[in-house]
């Protein structure tokens, strides 16, 4: 075991080489990898990462007492998967850096001066009344990016916070024995730290010659900040049973681009919002036009995942839009300098989970934040990191003046949220997004939220749930809520979507090519077929790459083969759904090709262009599971 401390940013990757024998099947169980003991290990350097991060090293200068502070993040800096064009209401920030205003090169500079709504028909737009969460008097229009890049550099020369980008974590790092006890009072392991991704693998789970084993981060406090659905707080979750009395999480996805418009068109500071055309009543969703400085427009639209035909393109559904009176106009003559997409938490206050867990605690959209009803994530996102840098502080030196082994205690964490502005922010708005699941649709939806929105502001006995009793116990292990509601391709007919027109509307492969998007070809496909509880298992066990390269295997009485899975998913997929992902990713990562000679499709998952949507995680299957990427 070497115990290795990273001496700078840039060193990242070149901790450890090791003997390993190469173009051999990698065994985890067998490779040596360097550690580092840290006092508190945030996964995720997005907002609430770095707001945890930030206020760890606040109370550290405030009680005088030393805690050592990692950040990894999965890019190759920080802000580098997330997508740029949003609204930010900078409560949190106001209490976090006080005198941000004061920082250097901060972003904010482009206050939401308008706010409004309007509905589309496929001709024509009507003003209509917004609710009040959506007003932004005192928001800011940003690139999202650029302020966690900011925030990051606040981070590290203010507060001497260690960021180490391109360390994705990849497995959770338990006790030995079960030495602590879950929310619910069940013996467990705890959660002992991170390990990161290994590097230099083929397609084939062989080592190269560039292999390089991920890093193993021991921590006392381990928070999970890697956005919606990351993986590790996917294992958290159902390790610790932390759904247990919450409602499935729901997800939406939003795709978006940026264009430089005429100065002509640009209205600095302006917020649109949308609702109607080009979906139909039956799906939820909307869009949005935010102007913000330089003469830049981010514009898109967020589509819940809950829709039912398997025939929609969230993709085509953008580029569809934009062929109405109103974009045209808005972007005529300008140019399209970016696209992304992401996916986003819908589920609001009746999806949150527990939030702690021996030895760690789940903070932003890995919780699911979200104000559905603002479009906001990120004010919440920044408190939760830091309530939980808080409790992490106490718990870090409550157990070094105990002088005990014991598990870091994170419970206080969850009991400050809930005595917060962000549970009264999220309860409030509880009942807007589930009012739309009626057979009412959109209309149903328009009508209650209108009420309670205007009048009711939440202050109402019920809490309306997503899901019943009875389909929450139908669904499966890990298996999404919103992958329920897709119905069988035979039941509807195929969307009719308009050609291209250039620049104004381009194909997939063209947006794509904006994203800057570069993995390494030869490396392990980062999707697999496999469900939660499977994967957990056969991690534990160290044969996960052994079943992924297509060995079958007997696990616990049961036959592991992956290959046979692959198949499945594929008749299940095309015959039943028409081959639904290969339309509903935003990047082209899947694909369902039928070869010379073969009487079955196969699926292709093109890594390579991935834009780290986790799409395939909503998969009407639900055998999908998530690993990182290696990028170029």
């Amino acid at each position: 075991m070497l115990r290795v401390r990273p001496a700078a940013r840039l060193a990242r990757r070149r901790l450890l080489h090791t003997s390993a024998p190469r173009r051999e099947l990698f065994d985890p169980k067998s490779v040596e990898r360097a550690e580092d003991d840290v006092d508190v290990c945030i996964v995720g350097g997005g907002p609430a990462g770095l707001s945890a991060a930030i206020r760890l090293k606040q109370l550290e200068r405030e009680k005088g007492k030393e805690i050592r502070v990692v950040v990894l993040e999965k890019g190759s800096e920080a802000g580098a998967h997330i997508v740029s064009g949003a609204v930010i209401e900078p409560r949190a920030l106001n209490e976090l850096l006080p005198d941000w205003q004061q920082l250097p090169d901060h972003p904010l500079t482009t206050p939401a001066t308008s706010s409004s709504m309007r509905f589309f028909t496929q001709k024509h737009t009507i003003p209509i009344p917004h609710p009040p969460q959506m007003n932004n008097t005192g928001n800011y229009i940003v690139s999202l990016s650029a302020f966690t890049r900011w925030l990051a550099g606040v981070a590290e020369n203010e507060y001497g916070v260690e960021i180490y980008p391109g360390f994705a974590g990849a497995q959770l790092s338990y006790s030995e024995g079960k030495d602590s006890v879950d929310p619910w009072g069940a013996s467990v392991q705890s959660v002992r730290g991170v390990i990161t991704n290994e590097v230099g693998l083929t397609k084939a789970f062989e080592t190269k010659s560039s292999f390089e084993p991920g890093m193993k981060f021991n921590a006392k406090v381990t928070l999970l900040g890697e956005g919606a659905h990351g993986s590790l707080s996917k294992l958290a979750i159902r390790k610790y049973n932390l759904r247990k009395e919450a409602q499935p999480q729901t997800y939406g996805i939003g795709v978006k681009e940026v264009w430089r418009v005429d100065p002509s068109k640009h209205e600095e500071g302006k917020v649109v919002h949308t609702m109607g055309w080009p979906l139909d009543y039956k799906t939820y969703g909307g869009g949005f036009v935010y102007h913000m400085g330089d003469g830049l427009v981010s514009l898109g639209m967020v589509i819940g995942l809950d829709y039912q035909n398997p025939y929609l393109s969230p993709y085509r559904e953008l580029q569809r839009m934009k062929h109405h009176p109103y974009y045209r106009d808005l972007l005529a003559g300008a140019e399209r300098l970016a696209y992304g997409a992401r996916t986003l938490t819908e589920g609001g206050l009746q999806s949150v989970p527990r939030l702690h867990f021996p030895g760690g605690a789940l903070i932003g959209c890995s919780a699911g934040f979200v104000n559905v009803a603002k479009i906001k994530g990120t004010h919440n996102a920044m408190k939760s990191g830091m309530l939980a840098g808080e409790a992490a502080f106490d718990a870090v030196h409550e157990t070094e003046e105990a002088e005990t082994e014991k598990a870091a205690d994170m419970s206080a964490y969850e009991n400050n949220l809930k005595n917060s502005w962000v549970w009264d922010d999220l309860k409030e708005v509880r009942n807007l997004r589930p009012s739309f699941n009626t057979p009412l649709g959109m209309w149903g939806g328009i009508a209650y939220s209108g009420v309670d929105s205007l009048f009711l502001k939440g202050r109402v006995p019920w809490t309306f749930k997503h899901a019943s009793k009875s389909e929450v116990e139908k669904l499966k292990d890990g298996q999404s809520l919103d992958a329920s509601h897709t119905q069988p391709a035979s039941q509807h007919k195929p969307i009719d979507y308009p050609p291209f027109e250039a620049p104004l509307s381009t194909d997939l492969m063209t947006s794509v090519a904006l994203t800057g998007t570069n993995h390494a070809e030869d490396q392990p496909i980062h999707l697999r077929v496999v469900r939660t509880a499977e994967f957990a298992r056969e991690v534990e066990q160290g044969v996960n790459e052994r079943a992924e390269s297509g060995e079958v295997l007997k696990l616990e009485g049961q036959e592991v083969d992956r290959k046979e899975a692959r198949r499945t998913h594929v008749r299940e997929n095309v015959d039943q759904y028409a081959g639904l992902l290969g339309r509903a990713c935003p990047a082209g990562v899947y694909e369902y090709v039928k070869e010379e000679g073969e009487t079955e499709e196969k699926l292709v998952i093109n890594s390579q262009v991935c834009v780290f949507f986790y799409v395939g995680a909503f998969d009407r299957l639900m055998r999908w599971w998530w690993t990182e990427l290696h990028s170029l």
